[in-house]
């Protein structure tokens, strides 16, 4: 009986060391222990404008002599309605970085700000309006937020252009159970790459960056704690029901 018991603590052994492999296979985003990764700096508003980028969605208005009927619209001074282009299209990049719009035709956006855009167009039609008002509004704009249970997700449209970081997480249903309040990656594009700023709202002190700006894009991650005896025995679990089936019907057999 004492080497039947060592065997089946030799066996568990076995199994528990294979299955580790998989512990915690979903949590993303880890900084390897004795790596010289460094977090960059953290900025309270974004660095630069969000830039247009392929796939991204928009609507613009536009009205003559620099919006005037607007503004009489809006004071009653005048009647009927005003004149608009595109008020209720919503026009998509294409992979090519260009979108297709009415009279213009084909035209590059991709790498443009919202103002760049509005400037551009306002150029653009002067040929056809006298002196266009131009506004633009980009209808996708949204943050993928992981709120701390490792694979969960959540996409987070962005309903104005200020959304602080808070805001972003209570959107998605605050930090899970599971989520590590003192270790929030948000990653950004900047510049063609992403920087990733580490954000710790575990104490009052963090208040500071609750009001920091997200921007369209962001990855805002709550890296979740580890579970690593519970996943273990999860996935150990099936591998020790069958052996104590074995074991049992052997036991059986031998003793008849």
């Amino acid at each position: 009986m004492k080497k039947r018991g060592i065997y089946l603590l030799s066996f568990l052994l076995i199994i528990f060391a294979l299955q580790s492999c998989g512990v915690n296979s979903n949590i993303m985003f880890k900084t390897p222990k004795g790596s010289d990764f460094k977090y960059d700096t953290i900025s309270m508003r974004p660095k630069e404008d969000y830039r247009i980028s392929r796939d991204d969605r928009f609507i613009f208005t536009i009205s003559t002599n620099s919006g005037q009927r607007i503004i009489e619209r809006m004071s009653g001074l005048a009647s009927g309605q005003v004149m608009t282009a595109g008020q209720q299209i919503d026009y998509l990049v294409k992979s090519d970085g260009y979108v297709n719009l009415p009279i213009l035709g084909e035209i590059k956006v991709d790498g443009l700000t919202v103002k760049n855009l509005e400037d551009t167009l306002k150029k653009m039609y002067s040929a056809e309006f006298q002196d266009p008002f131009v506004q633009v509004r980009l209808t996708n704009q949204r943050v993928l937020v992981f709120p701390g249970n490792g694979g969960d997700a959540l996409v987070v449209p962005l309903q104005n252009s200020n959304t602080t970081l808070m805001e972003a997480i209570a959107a998605a249903g605050g930090i899970t159970e599971r989520g590590k309040a003192k270790s929030i990656k948000l990653m950004r594009m900047v510049g063609g790459k992403r920087e990733v700023y580490l954000i710790d709202l575990s104490t009052i002190d963090g208040l500071i960056f609750a009001d920091m700006i997200v921007q369209a894009n962001d990855y805002i991650y709550v890296e979740p704690n580890p579970r690593i005896g519970r996943e273990i025995l999860a996935q150990a679990t099936p591998f020790i029901t069958i052996f104590s089936s074995v074991f049992v019907i052997f036991t059986i057999l031998r003793n008849n």
